[in-house]
């Protein structure tokens, strides 16, 4: 089921930023949205979000990102172009929380909106965040983890990276939420693909390799988790509980095939749609709630096919 105070936050949150749409619809209004990554399907499904807001509230939106959620400099690099052609807002995904902060003031500084979206950035720049409760979905998962693996045992996680706010968040709220709540459980290692699926079935291979007691391994977004469930078949390891993030066709596949055990899903379609529509309402003069909790879900193979989990997973 849907964490109630996060329901109960994306509620408000719609309800604030009801907005109509831009009055001179003759005047273009230009909102580009630098995510931190294009191949995973997580990211199609924000740019069907953004395109759906851009749509009802008659603005144009690009939506664009690095090849690899390790390419920073890249990111900065798309952030730069994008700014160089005078937006009225922007929306930005932070691979690294701190790297932008300059380009963002000098966004601030010419009047440019800056709205952050899945993960944000260690300043009060942007106007709004559009993002999942991280730290409260991933203590979810620890408590999931915990309970599938008897309350003991070895468990690891594999994590897209250690300088976005979702990877610190979804790595600090698993850790801080095991060592609190299930004391028997140990978190052996920590280790980051970079969001890479391949990268990721390396280290979960060496990590099986050098645990052979291991009960579970949590891989915190759609590439971790992939790379989780291909090291884990590659290895011919049985009997372990895997929990992930995102979903996505691999992953669903390998939640109904019984090899993943279950995994957190986000609300990305949410969170495209809701970047936008706090962009035009600052456009417009209006205001944004800081923070705007587009909710999270956690789905295995008894709640896949409920109507309100399907409704936020994606292909």
């Amino acid at each position: 089921m849907m964490n109630k105070r996060n329901f109960l936050a994306a509620t408000v949150a719609a309800a604030i930023l009801t907005v109509a749409p831009l009055s001179n619809a003759a005047d273009e209004i230009y909102i580009p949205l630098i995510s931190k990554g294009f191949q995973h399907q997580f990211w199609q499904a924000v740019k069907q979000g953004a395109d759906q807001a851009a749509e009802e509230f008659d603005v144009t939106v690009t939506f664009e990102g690095p090849d690899s959620e390790a390419q920073v400099d890249k990111q900065i690099d798309m952030l730069s172009a994008a700014l160089a052609k005078k937006p009225a807002a922007i929306g930005f995904a932070a691979l690294d929380s701190q790297a932008a902060i300059p380009l963002l003031k000098q966004a601030q500084k010419d009047g440019v909106a800056v709205i952050a979206f899945d993960s944000g950035v260690d300043s009060d720049i942007p106007a709004s965040t559009a993002t999942t409760d991280n730290l409260a979905a991933a203590a979810l998962a620890a408590d999931k983890m915990a309970e599938l693996i008897g309350g003991e045992g070895k468990v690891a996680i594999i994590a897209h990276d250690q300088t976005s706010r979702t990877g610190i968040d979804r790595r600090d709220g698993f850790v801080n939420q095991m060592a609190e709540a299930h004391p028997g459980v140990e978190i052996v290692t920590v280790q980051y693909g970079g969001g890479d699926h391949l990268q990721s079935t390396e280290i979960a291979k060496s990590i099986l390799t050098a645990n052979p007691d291991l009960k579970g391994l949590f891989g915190t977004n759609e590439g971790s988790a992939i790379g989780v469930v291909n090291g884990v078949r590659e290895s011919g390891t049985e009997g372990l509980v895997i929990i992930g993030y995102d979903s996505g066709k691999a992953q669903k596949d390998a939640i109904r095939s019984g090899l993943m055990t279950g995994a957190i899903t986000q609300n990305p379609v949410g969170i495209g749609y809701e970047t936008v529509k706090a962009a035009v309402a600052v456009i417009n003069g209006g205001s944004v709630p800081a923070l705007i909790d587009t909710g999270f879900y956690y789905y295995d193979k008894s709640n896949i096919d409920s109507p309100e989990v399907a409704a936020v997973l994606y292909d």
